[in-house]
Order: structure tokens, then C-alpha cells, then sequence
């Protein structure tokens, strides 16, 4: 039990600092925050099938409360975008003499 603790607790600091980090408009140091809480609750739904009831009775409302406040701070961070690549246009000054 205490390992799903210390996973839910690390959760939870993440969670915390991607709050801060929108906060702060610091977004990609909120979306890795998320990430990195991401990985915890991952850990624990891989073992999931080995937790006892009286386990998943506190891990799973846990996680689904952390999981709720972490959608809320990835709605509040920008999507990315990208730039894309497109072929140059060719410059008619471009073939001109510099002297002509």
C-alpha cells in the first residue's frame, strides 16, 4: 500500500506544479509536469489487478480526483502548433546585377 501511496503523493506534486507553472504561463513546464504525473497514475493502473479491495477503495477515487485536475490543466494549456515547410518563392530581383 505504501508504494500507491508514494505514487498517488508524487502524482500530486506534479499535478500541483503543472498548476503553478500555468499559472506562471510557463506551458511547457506545465505539459511535462503533466507528463511526469501521467507516468504515476500509469504505474498504478498497471497494478491495479494486483491491489487488494480495501486498496482500490482509496487508490481509485485518488486517481480519479488527480486525473479530473489534470484534464483541467491541460484545458488551460495552448495546443501546440507547428510551423509548416514550404517551397520558396523564387525572388525576380534575385537574377538582377547589383551594377544593372
Amino acid at each position: 500500500m505504501d508504494a500507491h501511496l508514494k505514487l498517488l503523493a508524487e502524482a500530486g506534486l506534479h499535478v500541483s506544479a503543472a498548476e503553478e507553472a500555468v499559472e506562471e504561463t510557463a506551458h511547457t513546464t506545465a505539459r511535462d509536469e503533466l507528463d511526469l504525473a501521467e507516468e504515476q497514475l500509469v504505474e498504478l493502473r498497471t497494478g491495479w489487478p494486483s491491489m487488494s479491495q480495501a486498496e482500490r477503495g482509496i487508490v481509485g477515487p485518488t486517481a480519479a480526483g488527480l486525473k479530473r485536475r489534470m484534464d483541467a490543466v491541460a484545458a488551460r494549456i495552448p495546443k501546440r502548433t507547428t510551423l509548416s515547410e514550404v517551397a520558396g518563392e523564387p525572388d525576380p530581383e534575385e537574377d538582377i546585377e547589383p551594377a544593372a
